[in-house]
């Protein structure tokens, strides 16, 4: 849904923008879950929307969310949780798997989960981002797969790209920008990660106390199906492009 026409009730976000605000992964916001009670019916506005990811909002105030993708539902996500802190302020996400902690630091939103949570992903070096940049399309295989490579080893710079090899029926070919994979890389690494992903969104990570990483990045409000009790309300800073 690339003009953004979504119905009453639902937010699009984009999620680990680049510096300029251009990029980031689209994401769909469903503040009232009980408009969508059951997994079916998520599962067809999922679908109907199209985005990689759509959160469903079970309880803002205790920031209860369930994401789902067209096609299946994820314990855990890196860029609708980004989202979803960002648009319910708040402190605390609630997940199946845990409670996600997250924070707000300048232009950038935080949260902190366990690489534990992350469904299985497949991460594979390349030797250099350009071979990274270059790849047409998803690599023979099937599963999860993230690819990247160093940009600036020393500074903690990576270019990655992202293919949930899903099959034709799921629609996504590429991720445009995936925070759990970040994550995952992250822990692999022991290290904080900059990491330009996809057409050139922005993901920062940091290792944190007890096993936990951090993920953070830019968020901003690119359509809105209305107004809805304890969601930011501000219009975006800058243009995002569709």
């Amino acid at each position: 849904m690339n003009d953004y026409g979504v119905p009453h009730g639902i937010d699009v976000l984009r999620v680990f923008c680049g510096p300029d605000g251009r990029h980031g992964n689209a994401l769909g916001v469903v503040r009232d879950g009980r408009d969508h009670p059951d997994e079916a019916s998520r599962q067809r506005l999922t679908r109907q929307l199209g985005f990689s990811e759509t959160v469903f909002v079970d309880d803002p105030e205790r920031g209860r969310v369930d994401i789902h993708t067209p096609g299946l539902r994820l314990p855990f996500a890196g860029h609708p949780l980004v989202g979803a802190a960002w648009l319910l302020d708040l402190e605390v996400l609630e997940l199946s798997v845990g409670e996600v902690f997250a924070r707000q630091d300048g232009e950038f939103t935080w949260i902190t989960a366990r690489p534990e949570w992350v469904p299985p992903r497949t991460l594979q070096q390349y030797a250099s981002a350009a071979e990274v940049e270059a790849l047409p399309g998803p690599p023979p295989g099937e599963g999860w797969l993230y690819v990247w490579a160093w940009e600036d080893e020393a500074a903690g710079r990576v270019r990655a790209r992202a293919f949930p090899r899903r099959g034709e029926e799921s629609g996504i070919v590429e991720d445009e920008a995936t925070g759990a994979a970040a994550l995952l890389l992250s822990a692999q690494l022991g290290r904080a990660l900059n990491i330009t992903q996809g057409r050139g969104s922005q993901i920062l990570t940091a290792p944190a106390p007890g096993g936990t990483v951090e993920v953070g990045g830019r968020v901003l409000m690119a359509a809105r199906g209305g107004h809805g009790r304890g969601t930011r309300t501000a219009p975006p800073a800058f243009a995002v492009e569709p």
